[in-house]
């Protein structure tokens, strides 16, 4: 079950973002909330009983200077953030999700995994893995694959590991909110397409990610990451106009209060253009999509210690807010 933040200090960047929350048990409401933690319920001020963050996103455009107003309108009537539940900032169609784009993350691997047999140096092999990643990064094309919107859930709510998991792990992400239709969109208009950005941890079951039973076929994602609650998202979607450049970003997480991913995003291989880009390249983007743009080095395979009963997750993004979520075992 979801609950309440336990603070509203230092929220996100910028005049205001956007939620959905809930009053104790009441319906889901899109929400404004502005810098000082009020909450300006969206229904109302935009004069839609039934709207939803998706239909916020699906007008983007037209809200938005409307929005800017309302985050500094004194006359209209707030609550406090603290008298409420934050869920999931928006329910997404399509949740497009991506693998090996941090470079550090790759060469990590790249000489983790290298033949036992190879008589060189790890310097020497890091420095084979540098030049790769450099001639991926100019030549190649991002990894993007489709995750499902039921594995999303809210930024503080439990997560049920499943008896079947073995080996479940976490991955911090910044995740591009897509606030206009975008169908084979060029990485120099790709951002024109992001209505804004929030924070995404794509658990994933490593123990189920490559087909034992049929390794020609490869990975599997299905499965390994798409488990009920396996994308706690939010709190914010925070306006990419308020975010500004995404070219260095702090991602942290840590693990019981133990740093365990401390990376910005300029070690991306890919960055948030390409990535929005490449995915419409194929697949036609849809307002409130979320497109994850990789996860940097530090998860739970390089640490040797995986996810496990009673863990706490506190994940943050520079200007996005923090995330807290506890794991639970299945039958716990």
């Amino acid at each position: 079950m979801s609950v309440k933040p336990e603070s509203v200090s230092d929220l996100f960047a910028g005049p205001f973002a956007l939620g959905t929350l809930s009053l104790d048990e009441g319906p889901a409401f899109p929400a404004l909330v502005d810098a000082e933690g009020q909450v300006l319920d969206l229904r109302v001020a935009l004069a839609d009983p039934v709207l939803t963050m998706r239909g916020v996103l699906e007008r983007w455009q037209e809200v938005l200077p409307r929005l800017r107003e309302l985050a500094v309108a004194p006359e209209l009537s707030r609550r406090a953030l603290s008298d409420f539940r934050v869920l999931a900032p928006v329910d997404p169609r399509q949740v497009f999700q991506s693998g090996a784009n941090y470079r550090q993350h790759v060469i990590d691997l790249h000489v983790a995994h290298r033949d036992p047999s190879d008589g060189r140096s790890e310097e020497e092999a890091r420095a084979e893995a540098a030049e790769i990643m450099d001639r991926r990064a100019a030549e190649d094309l991002p990894y993007v694959f489709i995750g499902l919107p039921s594995s999303v859930t809210g930024p503080f709510d439990d997560v049920k590991l499943p008896s079947w998991a073995a080996k479940p792990d976490w991955e911090l992400e910044l995740a591009a909110v897509i606030g206009r239709p975008a169908y084979r969109v060029s990485p120099e208009e790709a951002l024109e397409y992001v209505a804004g950005y929030t924070i995404a941890n794509d658990l994933t079951d490593r123990a189920t990610v490559f087909r034992r039973d049929m390794p020609q076929i490869g990975t599997d994602w299905l499965r390994s990451k798409n488990a009920p609650g396996f994308t706690p998202l939010g709190p914010w979607i925070v306006p990419a106009e308020s975010l500004g450049d995404t070219g260095d970003l702090r991602l942290t997480l840590k693990l019981n209060g133990e740093v365990m991913q401390d990376e910005s995003t300029k070690d991306m291989i890919f960055d948030v253009a390409r990535m929005v880009s490449y995915a419409s390249q194929s697949a036609r983007l849809l307002p409130g999509d979320l497109v994850l743009t990789g996860s940097p080095a530090g998860n739970g395979m390089h640490w040797g210690r995986l996810l496990r009963d009673g863990d706490v997750m506190d994940a943050s993004i520079t200007g996005l807010g923090s995330q807290r979520t506890r794991c639970l075992a299945e039958d716990a």
